[in-house]
């Protein structure tokens, strides 16, 4: 018996897992006893002094476990009220609901009495339309009585594929979830609405609970295997050379992040790119970071010649959309890993064919687009409102044969084959200036150091929150490089 705490199950896959559960001989009535005693256990562990146990049953299975945990509820002696439609009969909701007989009062009946605790159980993760009229005026009362609501699965309203509202939706504080986590759990504003998440295991073996689709939540077996090894007789070159691009005069500080993190990230060397300009300003800040400076592409082209190089970042702070065009087509002439941040994924807005175009082959391209770049790069894309943000990611990965790393508090990485994962251990306070810069450095560095690039890209995604984490709230982006340990 087990939970899978690293697979992201779609709302279809988990009910194919629970139907497949029921047919190896498991009793399926059984599974939702487990389910609906968790959601007990958790209302009486956070709301110890509840008054009054609100508890909302939909029709279907979910609903089942409402009717589960209201029993329990009312046997440990609180006072309990369930909502909600007669399930239909047959079914193991009909047995939970047959099990605890009692008044079955209709949603529009509920108002709100202090000290009330609401377990919401009408509809969970498979719901992807609006929830109807009577469901949706209770949510309003609630929100407008403050009631702390519980979920169980998911808050209803909420798409389990998607994170997104259908319409209304509860805001929970805890949220009960069975077996593995949903897409939705992860996604924003899913991930907020779901409150505190608590992943509880019901008796389905660990061996059923798969999907048939590469999505996980990002955690270290993507690329620990990947991650550089350093041997006793290791030394500078043999630990990656990166080279990173540097904006003008005035424009230096976001390209030095990315270098230092490149750096503190475990690359042997890195060399900044400068032009001219920017050569005495970039002096007076650089110590173990070596300079390049390049007048012109004939200049570019002939220090690439040099194979010791062996992954480049481009785009923070570089300011120059059409020498950030020429330098990428240069840069991925040499065959060699390529991130492209900030002003290098500017630079392609309204011609992604073009960048496309030029990193045919093997996989060598990393993309880190906020929500902003994503949208002026693939405006289509990201309006489409019937994907979520993993199959936005996988369309762009796919097209541009690239490790896309959609940034925000739920970073997805997606590959061109169709892996993602989903991050979701940054801190808030990571929203600050700059960190993305740092970002684009670390997965550089991994580069450098011969990790493929999806690998880097997981591994630098969740090196780059860890930072983040050790520096603490207040941090800067100018902290986080010395927060960079290697995993």
């Amino acid at each position: 018996m087990a939970t899978n705490h690293t697979v992201l199950i779609s709302p279809e896959t988990m009910g194919r897992i629970d139907r497949a559960a029921a047919d190896s001989g498991l009793d399926s009535y059984g599974l939702m006893q487990k389910a609906g005693a968790h959601v007990a256990a958790v209302l009486l562990a956070h709301f110890p002094a509840v008054r009054r146990a609100v508890v909302l049953c939909g029709p279907g299975n979910n609903g089942g476990d409402g009717h589960i945990a209201a029993g329990l509820l009312a046997g440990a002696g609180v006072e309990v009220m369930r909502f909600g439609p007669e399930p239909k009969p047959g079914g193991d909701a009909a047995k939970a609901r047959n099990a605890y007989p009692g008044t079955l009062h209709v949603f529009e009946d509920w108002q709100p009495l202090e000290g009330d605790v609401i377990v919401d159980a009408v509809f969970g993760a498979g719901l992807d339309r609006p929830v109807s009229g009577d469901v949706e005026a209770l949510i309003e009362r609630a929100r407008q009585a403050g009631t702390p609501v519980i979920a169980v699965d998911l808050p209803s309203g909420v798409s389990g594929r998607t994170g997104e509202p259908t319409g209304a939706c509860f805001q929970a504080v805890h949220t009960v979830t069975f077996a593995a986590l949903k897409p939705g759990h992860l996604l924003m504003p899913g991930r907020a609405l779901c409150g505190q998440l608590h992943l509880c295991d019901i008796g389905i073996p660990g061996r059923m609970i798969v999907g048939d689709d590469p999505l996980w939540k990002n955690h270290p077996g993507l690329y620990n295997a990947a991650l550089p090894a350093l041997a006793a007789g290791a030394h500078k070159y043999g630990r990656g050379h990166l080279g990173v691009f540097c904006g003008p005069l005035t424009s230096t500080g976001a390209a030095r992040l990315s270098a230092m993190a490149g750096l503190k990230s475990g690359a042997g060397l890195v060399t900044m790119v400068s032009r001219p300009s920017a050569t005495m300003v970039l002096a007076s800040h650089l110590t173990a970071i070596m300079q390049r400076m390049i007048r012109d592409e004939a200049e570019l082209q002939a220090w690439l010649s040099d194979k010791r190089l062996s992954a480049f970042v481009i785009g923070p702070g570089f300011g120059d959309q059409a020498m950030a065009r020429s330098y990428v087509e240069l840069l991925a002439a040499t065959g060699r890993p390529v991130v492209l941040d900030a002003d290098g994924l500017s630079a392609y807005a309204g011609a992604p064919a073009k960048l496309a175009s030029l990193f045919e082959g093997d996989t060598r391209l990393v993309m880190t687009p906020h929500e902003g770049e994503f949208r002026r790069l693939f405006g289509n894309l990201a309006d489409d409102s019937s994907l979520s943000k993993i199959d936005r990611a996988r369309v762009a990965a796919q097209h541009h044969n690239a490790v896309m790393v959609y940034k925000g508090p739920d970073t997805v990485i997606a590959a061109p084959d169709g892996r993602a994962a989903v991050n979701a251990d940054a801190p808030a306070f990571l929203a600050t200036a700059g960190s993305g810069d740092v970002l684009a450095g670390i997965i550089g560095g991994l580069l450098a150091q011969g990790m493929p690039p999806f690998e880097a890209a997981c591994a630098g995604v969740a090196l780059h929150g860890d930072a983040a984490n050790r520096a603490g709230k207040g941090l800067t982006a100018e902290d986080l490089p010395a927060h960079i340990t290697p995993l």
